[in-house]
């Protein structure tokens, strides 16, 4: 591809990612449940929200890949994150499509969201490959974690959304392995500990709006 071919993927990908859109390669899991089987009120709006929180990050997941992608040195680690990155584009397209299917909205400031992690990206891939990848496998780390504690939280009835973010951990484990097997470093605590708290002011406005 030339590079204004590459550069109009970008944009139509970034574009999908604020404002919707987005086209999966892989078929939604838990398709073969009911839509919205045995939730009341009070659970279809509270698995909104989690499921809300789990495509701003995903959001946020499309700014970082593209934007390390964008200043890696190596084309065998900017392919690793395209590839990452597109099933990353899955989980975009799966939440976006759950949400929908609850009566719900994606976040209001996902436009926020995506230029602030495509900033972010952008540090830590400028800070060279082995730091990318590692930013990338601690990113995945906790995002694991945060979607064992919404398998905790959905409704034991919502068979979808669960379906749907069980998928989505298994996948951010082995792009996480993938990130530490390029050749990632481990982060320093302090960038750790900062990380989370980003992620928890992210977490708990975008559960909300």
């Amino acid at each position: 591809m030339t590079p204004i071919d590459r550069l109009i993927i970008e944009f139509d990908t970034a574009l999908r990612s604020v404002v919707g859109g987005a086209n999966a390669q892989r078929p939604a899991p838990g398709s073969e449940s009911g839509t919205n089987s045995a939730l009341d009120s009070a659970e279809r709006k509270h698995a909104a929200g989690l499921m809300r929180v789990n495509h701003v990050g995903e959001v946020c997941a499309q700014a970082l890949y593209q934007s390390q992608k964008l200043v890696a040195r190596d084309p065998q680690i900017q392919e690793m994150l395209e590839r990452s990155g597109q099933e990353e584009m899955d989980h975009l397209a799966w939440c976006e499509t759950r949400l929908k299917e609850l009566g719900s909205h994606t976040s209001y400031l996902n436009p926020f969201w995506y230029a602030g992690s495509f900033a972010i990206g952008l540090i830590a891939g400028l800070a060279g490959d082995k730091w990318s990848l590692g930013f990338v496998a601690e990113t995945e780390k906790q995002v694991e974690n945060h979607l064992e504690s919404h398998l905790k939280k959905l409704p034991e009835e919502d068979h979808r959304s669960r379906a749907i973010v069980d998928q989505m951990r298994k996948d951010e484990i082995e792009h996480g392995q993938a990130a530490l097997q390029a050749g990632g470093i481990p982060l320093p605590e302090p960038i750790q500990k900062m990380m989370q708290a980003v992620s928890k002011v992210m977490t708990s406005t975008a559960y909300k709006i």
